[in-house]
Parts: C-alpha cells; structure tokens; sequence
C-alpha cells in the first residue's frame, strides 16, 4: 500500500528483536499511507497499539489530513487504537488484510494508555 521508495520505516523492538513495523509515505493531496504489521506469534499486548502511536505522531503525518493503512485481518488491538487515534474511520476487508481510510484531527493529545495494559518495558524503543 505504500510507495516503497519514499516510505520511512517505523519499528517497535523488543531489545534487538523487531515486534512490530510500519512502512509509511506521504501521498499527494495530504494523506499518508501505511502498511502495519506485527511479527508473527507471539506480540505482548501494548506493542501493536504503540506502533500505531509511533506512526500516527510522525510529524509527516501530523501534517497531513488523512490516512489509509492496511492492517492483517483480525488484528483488533491495532485497528481500536486507529480508531482512537483517527476520526471518521472506516474499514473494509481486502482479502487476508483490512483497509482502513480515515481523517486525521488537527491538534491529537497525547495518547493514554488503556486501563490494565502493562507499563511500556525498557526494551521497548522506536
């Protein structure tokens, strides 16, 4: 979904692991794509929703009005924290991944954490 050439890579990490990624361009007409995913097995709750921060705080994205990403079918704790971080989110299936077109708001807050959802580890970096 993204233009490969001119996408920056986010990466969430669990000490010298990678957990979690991002690949995110700018598009013309301010809207920024990005393709997210997590490794496969096991991911702690938390490093999906703060790969999502880390893209979505991207002063290029801050900048820009929209955004589409493409997320793994199912991968619920990344698409609720899109839907937290975004307005106007909407959602379609594309075969094993999901689409997602949404507005981006002018000023964000900073993100809170969700009640019960572990401190971030020390190893944990982007």
């Amino acid at each position: 979904m993204t233009d490969r050439e001119d996408a920056q890579r986010v990466e969430i990490k669990d000490g010298d692991q990678t957990v979690a990624a991002a690949d995110v361009s700018q598009q013309p007409g301010g809207t920024t794509r990005a393709s997210i995913h997590a490794t496969s097995g096991h991911v702690a709750p938390g490093w999906r929703a703060d790969l999502v921060d880390a893209v979505v705080d991207l002063p290029e994205v801050q900048a820009s009005s929209r955004l589409e990403a493409s997320i793994p079918l199912g991968d619920t704790e990344t698409l609720d924290r899109l839907r937290e971080r975004t307005e106007e989110t909407t959602t379609r299936p594309a075969g094993s991944t999901a689409l997602i077109d949404a507005s981006l708001p002018g000023e964000q807050d900073p993100p809170q954490r969700r009640p019960g959802w572990p401190a971030r580890p020390s190893g944990r970096r982007w």
